[in-house]
């Protein structure tokens, strides 16, 4: 696997190089644009107009534009300069409670993996974490964006949580309404939760539409009509009660014949 950025863990006087590598890869079937005439791939080229050619990417730099068509310029190696040592490091700010991260604000995860030489000053701010149940509330600057993060302790590593500036995070678009909820239907509700109730297995879930996508394509190079699956929803607004008791009565069914 190929390091996404190198860095630092800074806390204090601890300085500990780490190596921040991706925690998921897609494994979705990707389509590529065709014409629908010739079938042939649509291409994105990147044009300069004033050229009036064809741009590679080592003839682009950055540019902002502070007035209508006019850019102040920026290279790669100008805005890294920018980066102070603390930009370029893990730094963390203090230390929370796990339970005091609201899961909204988690935007992607990285592996932080220590490189050789550091593995013991890694171990040592992981378990201290775990045991205190705490994570590591920090900032660094990835590309041209300061990210707030924290670093989340596990059984086998820290995880480096990119987190949404609370800025980022919408407001829920419409207020919900206080809805009054007899015994009897709360009751009926945690029956039906607890009767589809069983241990979180990850390796139990794969991406069924993706199967269906696969058989799909194979069909289709084979000269087979793609035939239209089951799409019929039910629109019948049945009454709640009844509603509950019959998915209790399903999950037992299933949870009894092992198939929940």
């Amino acid at each position: 696997m190929a390091v996404a950025h190198k860095s630092a863990i800074s806390v204090g006087l601890l300085y500990i190089p780490v190596g921040l590598y991706k925690t998921t890869r897609d494994t979705s079937i990707s389509f590529n644009q065709l014409c629908k005439d010739s079938h042939e791939r649509v291409r994105y080229k990147k044009y300069c107009p004033s050229c009036d050619k064809e741009i590679k990417n080592e003839d682009i730099i950055k540019g902002f534009e502070y007035e209508k068509g006019r850019y102040v310029t920026f290279t790669s190696d100008e805005l890294e300069r920018i980066k102070s040592k603390k930009d370029k490091t893990i730094h963390i700010e203090h230390f929370a409670k796990m339970s005091e991260i609201d899961n909204i604000l988690f935007d992607k995860d990285y592996y932080l993996v220590a490189e050789p030489g550091a593995e013991k000053a890694y171990e040592l701010l992981r378990q201290s974490l775990l045991s205190k149940k705490e994570v590591g509330v920090a900032k660094t600057v990835l590309g041209t964006n300061e990210n707030l993060l924290v670093l989340y302790p596990t059984k086998e590593c820290i995880i480096a949580k990119i987190l949404f500036y609370q800025e980022e995070i919408q407001e829920i678009p419409k207020s919900q309404a206080k809805i009054e909820l007899s015994k009897q239907e709360l009751d009926m509700a945690k029956t039906l939760i607890e009767s589809m109730t069983k241990k979180f297995d990850i390796s139990a879930y794969q991406d069924e539409y993706q199967k269906k996508l696969r058989d799909a394509i194979t069909n289709k190079i084979n000269g087979n009509e793609i035939v239209s699956a089951d799409t019929e929803i039910s629109n019948n607004i049945i009454n709640l009660m009844d509603a509950l008791k019959k998915s209790v009565e399903i999950a037992t069914q299933h949870k009894q014949a092992g198939t929940a």
